[in-house]
């Protein structure tokens, strides 16, 4: 359907507040990026490396699923690489998609969206990484203390929300199975969440907190990357 520039013109924003009072601009879009808690990297349609954020970068310097070939965008062997490749290159067909990449037994989704418009000529991709369970996550340390959980209790919230049940906790921690019921139950009365799944979706949807450290005081330039 086209959209004449007038209805453009509400759909996109205006005036948006940027850092420090000015205007929005690309310095303070990158710091956004920097505190997502998802790696996020920004690539031409045909698949060079625009901006990865702190989290991406981490994943690109492992090499277990991305690596960096030059400028360019690379999986671990060449058929990931076709496989990343031909991802961005639906995305800059304007097709939004989802690919699995594999490690072992390990595997890393990454969502391949288009950042311009049916009507507008192709554009940049955004790779959406998934989540890694050993990146670091404040959310869960911050929640602890807004209800004022014990180590102990913070360390059986994130057992649970790790997956484990109840009698795995107790053998992983070498206590007694009523011991750890006892922290469930404590953690139920301090939180008001009164059964354990409903303690795991709350965790789960939590908002994203990164460490200070990681974040990227510097504008970046290509390159840095």
């Amino acid at each position: 359907m086209y959209i004449t520039a007038e209805e453009r013109s509400y759909t996109e924003p205006h005036g948006l507040a940027g850092c420090q009072g000015h205007s929005f601009d690309t310095a303070c879009a990158w710091r956004v990026l920097e505190e997502i808690d998802y790696g996020l990297i920004l690539v031409s349609h045909d698949g060079e490396i625009q901006h990865a954020n702190h989290l991406a970068r981490h994943e690109l310097a492992r090499e277990r699923f991305l690596r960096m070939q030059g400028h360019r965008l690379a999986g671990a062997t060449p058929s990931q690489t076709c496989q990343i490749l031909g991802g961005v290159q639906r995305a800059g067909q304007g097709r939004r998609e989802m690919i699995v990449l594999r490690h072992a037994d390990q595997c890393l989704h990454v969502a391949c969206v288009p950042l311009f418009h049916p009507y507008e000529e192709a554009g940049s991709v955004l790779l959406m990484l998934a989540r890694q369970s050993d990146t670091a996550n404040l959310a869960l340390a911050f929640f602890s203390r807004s209800h004022r959980l014990t180590a102990v209790e913070e360390s059986v919230l994130k057992s649970l929300c790790d997956g484990l049940r109840v009698p795995e906790i107790a053998t992983v921690r070498g206590v007694s199975l009523h011991t750890v019921r006892t922290h469930v139950r404590s953690l139920r009365d301090k939180t008001g969440i009164h059964s354990i799944r409903g303690m795991i979706q709350r965790v789960a949807t939590l908002p994203p907190v990164v460490p200070m450290s990681l974040t990227l005081p510097p504008r970046p330039t290509q390159d840095d990357l």
